[in-house]
């Protein structure tokens, strides 16, 4: 559908300050101009979605702060017919009505600018040649439709808010080859995580791979068990506190999101009833691969699907053993672990920063359990899927009837340990 907006909201989003004119403050909550009938639709409904009438009204807000608000649940509106006056929460795809008005967070004055600029053309991003080298030295494998890097820990895999040189970015500045477009991300790891991070360099194989890494955590989710029809399969290593009850096995609990710190924030936990809050069903293959005299457990996890922080919880809330460096969800067993100092935690990834002993800032030396501050201890280490470019030989388009992934050799690739943690895998060992 398309969406043209009317004339008075296009003057008022020029004209738009932080002042009475243009902003009706109420207390903690900025309030956004009534839903106006000036909206044209192919439609003959004057109702128009949450997420389009704010990113309408505040143009000069980033887009990522925009959803990041309304899935914090912090969007609330007023509808034009209620008389009480009482806020209800409102998700994006909620739809408004002529007269109704919503209210955004009085802290969204601080990414606004008080006197409208015109918009900034960002520069392309420049690399210097050594962090090109730096770049290409990560690849671990590459043919004509995929790219296969061994992601370092500290170097976040997308952008975002205060985020300048992010993988996928410094990627397309250096990973094209003889490629005419960039190579695609079709999944993601976390910024403190290390290990297999997987590319498309074509349109064709970024779908298809995408089909892949969906259809895993949708067969999970329905509970098939058939493992002759599991043609992706993940592996990582984590080192955690304690040890597992039991040597080995599989963790079925189900993960939703919570805000915490008034809003501020958010993060995954274990969903013990599903009616109470959202939930996303999230299966672990674990087993222990070595225990230590010193109370470390080294941790083979298979994620079965593929959901935020899924390891990491399953780990800290399930079995009981946070991973080491994991001071999201594993702050207070770190704390009574009682061997690392918590002086200066916040500051600590900060720390690893300092001496830069690679480009983008990186130091992958410092961080293991050996210092005061380990980093996170999770490194997807290898990775089974199929050889795409052998399906893709002869079939023009990922629906073609005929595709049978099943019948394609497998493509087996390793990714080694960053520094820190093979230092701690000396200690844990020796």
């Amino acid at each position: 559908m398309y969406v043209r907006v009317g004339a008075a909201v296009r003057s008022w989003s020029r004209r738009r300050q932080l002042s009475s004119s243009a902003v009706a403050e109420d207390g903690k909550w900025l309030t956004l101009p009534p839903v106006s009938t000036t909206v044209n639709t192919s439609s003959s409904s004057t109702s128009t979605p949450a997420l389009k009438w704010v990113i309408r009204c505040c143009p000069e807000l980033p887009k990522t702060l925009i959803h990041k608000l309304f899935r914090l649940k912090q969007v609330r509106m007023l509808p034009r017919q209620q008389d009480d006056n009482k806020f209800k929460r409102v998700t994006p795809k909620d739809t408004l009505n002529s007269g109704d008005r919503i209210f955004l967070p009085n802290s969204v004055k601080q990414q606004i600018p008080l006197t409208p600029t015109p918009p900034k053309h960002e520069s392309p991003l420049t690399l210097t040649a050594k962090q090109i080298n730096f770049i290409r030295s990560l690849v671990i494998y590459k043919d004509p439709h995929i790219l296969v890097l061994n992601k370092p820990p500290g170097m976040p895999v997308q952008g975002g808010i205060n985020i300048k040189l992010s993988l996928d970015a410094v990627a397309a500045q250096s990973l094209n080859y003889d490629y005419s477009q960039p190579p695609r991300l079709v999944h993601r790891l976390d910024r403190d995580c290390s290990g297999i991070l997987v590319m498309g360099r074509t349109k064709t194989s970024t779908a298809l791979l995408h089909s892949i890494f969906r259809e895993k955590t949708s067969r999970a989710s329905n509970e098939e068990n058939d493992t002759e029809k599991i043609i992706l399969q993940r592996r990582y290593w984590a080192l955690v506190l304690g040890c597992p009850r039991r040597s080995g096995g599989v963790v079925n609990a189900p993960l939703g999101k919570v805000v915490v710190d008034n809003g501020k924030s958010d993060r995954i936990t274990i969903v013990d009833n599903s009616a109470l809050l959202s939930s996303q069903h999230a299966v672990t293959e674990y087993r222990v691969i070595s225990s230590s005299s010193h109370g470390f457990t080294w941790l083979e996890l298979s994620p079965l699907t593929g959901r935020k922080h899924q390891l990491r919880v399953h780990c800290a809330e399930v079995l009981g053993t946070p991973i080491v460096g994991d001071y999201k969800y594993g702050r207070q067993a770190h704390k009574k672990w009682g061997q690392f100092d918590f002086s200066n935690l916040e500051d600590s990834t900060e720390e690893h920063l300092k001496e830069e002993a690679l480009p983008f800032g990186l130091n992958l030396n410092k961080g293991s359990i050996s210092d005061k501050h380990p980093r996170l201890h999770l490194h997807c280490k290898q990775i089974v899927l199929p050889n795409i470019s052998q399906a893709l030989q002869n079939v023009q388009s990922v629906s073609d009837s005929s595709y049978d992934l099943s019948a394609v050799e497998s493509l087996e690739l390793e990714a080694d340990l960053p520094p820190y943690m093979k230092k701690s895998w000396e200690v844990t060992n020796s």
